[in-house]
């Protein structure tokens, strides 16, 4: 389990930081105390006992990241 977990760690760590990249670029200002409170383990996508499919999408075999999802504006 060990491995499955430093995976979803990195894979979860990357996205993230691309998606703070992309709130920065937007003009969004994020504070330190705010990124000090993120985990790459937070997700409910995780599940640490149950089976992984690693069918990738033809974008990400090829080496980029998959585009990230926008949240619904707020009500």
């Amino acid at each position: 389990m060990g491995f499955m977990t430093n995976v979803c760690i990195l894979w979860n760590t990357v996205y993230t930081a691309r998606a703070l990249e992309e709130m920065r670029a937007e003009g969004k200002k994020i504070s330190a105390a705010d990124i000090a409170r993120l985990s790459p383990l937070g997700f409910e996508h995780l599940n640490m006992l149950g089976r992984y499919s690693f069918s990738l999408p033809d974008l990400v075999r090829d080496g980029q990241l998959r585009p990230l999802r926008t949240p619904p504006p707020a009500e």
